[in-house]
């Protein structure tokens, strides 16, 4: 299988296992199967070397499609998905851990891969009581078999990722959640510094929309030669946060990977912290239930 060059300017975080992963990736939230496929094989393309997906995008048999045809060589790309813990199973017991075995086995199939390198579980459900920390025992016998390689969470809040450490004996080595200029998660990442936890923004970008068309952002992208979207990434960057920006159309995909070259300065980003809402544009993950 042929080899192609990773993208040199895209730093790669280590996370608190040792395991490195590439600080901007690909994420195909919201892309159906069949267009997964033509997707990542353009991020591939352009330099994307992490892809992110989870069971209930319904497009891990796309993604993998893509993987599998890139040509890129298995160890030089990142794949991660995830499992969706249903809050109409029961997660208890040896049963339910063999309900995360099965998921997995299905997930790993569906992409047509042999191993992970990361699986997170999707949304804490902490309705549910502590559900997701029998799940996370089946993800540390995972880990330890070697069938991925590291394991994480999503969604999380302080509460629940107290609890994990608390009950656990392998530390989440990052938290994906919703984290934009909008919604920048002070609190949280703050926790996540103190413990060695990686942040990982989805819709780092705010879902495009109005976040995209600020003022002060669009000031910041003219006096940069930028885009808005390319200020926010490189606003990420620059705060140390992992981001796994979303598009099907291959000049945006190239255009989200082209953040190096320019630098954020003091002002750039005060005027950035000066935008934050605090409101989240996805649902809460203290009563998010959907099943």
């Amino acid at each position: 299988m042929s080899s192609t060059p990773a993208v040199p300017q895209i730093p790669v975080v280590t996370l608190n296992d040792g395991t490195r992963i590439p600080q901007l990736g690909f994420g195909v939230w919201q892309v159906p199967d069949a267009e997964a496929v033509p997707a990542v094989r353009a991020a591939i393309e352009a330099g994307y070397r992490s892809i992110d997906t989870a069971a209930i995008y319904d497009n891990e048999a796309g993604t993998g499609q893509a993987i599998i045809e890139s040509g890129v060589a298995r160890d030089e790309l990142f794949v991660t998905t995830k499992l969706w813990n249903s809050g109409t199973v029961d997660w208890s017991g040896p049963q339910g851990r063999d309900r995360v075995r099965r998921a997995f086995d299905e997930s790993l199939s569906r992409l047509g891969l042999e191993q992970l390198d990361l699986y997170l579980i999707h949304w804490p459900r902490p309705m549910h009581g502590n559900s997701f920390l029998n799940i996370w025992s089946a993800f540390e016998e995972l880990r330890a078999e070697g069938r991925v390689r590291a394991i994480g969470v999503s969604n999380f809040r302080v509460p629940d990722l107290e609890l994990l450490l608390k009950e656990s004996a392998v530390k989440p080595v990052l938290n994906q959640v919703e984290l934009h200029p909008y919604f920048p998660q002070e609190e949280l990442r703050a926790f996540h510094a103190e413990h060695g936890i990686a942040t990982e923004a989805w819709s780092p970008l705010g879902q495009g929309k109005d976040l995209l068309a600020e003022p002060a952002l669009l000031a910041i992208a003219a006096k940069h030669g930028r885009t808005a979207a390319q200020v926010v990434l490189r606003w990420h960057l620059q705060s140390g946060v992992i981001a796994i920006p979303k598009s099907v159309t291959p000049a945006r995909i190239r255009e989200n990977l082209d953040v190096a070259g320019f630098e954020l300065d003091a002002e750039d980003l005060a005027a950035i912290a000066g935008i934050a809402t605090g409101k989240r544009i996805g649902p809460d993950p203290a009563d998010f239930d959907w099943n």
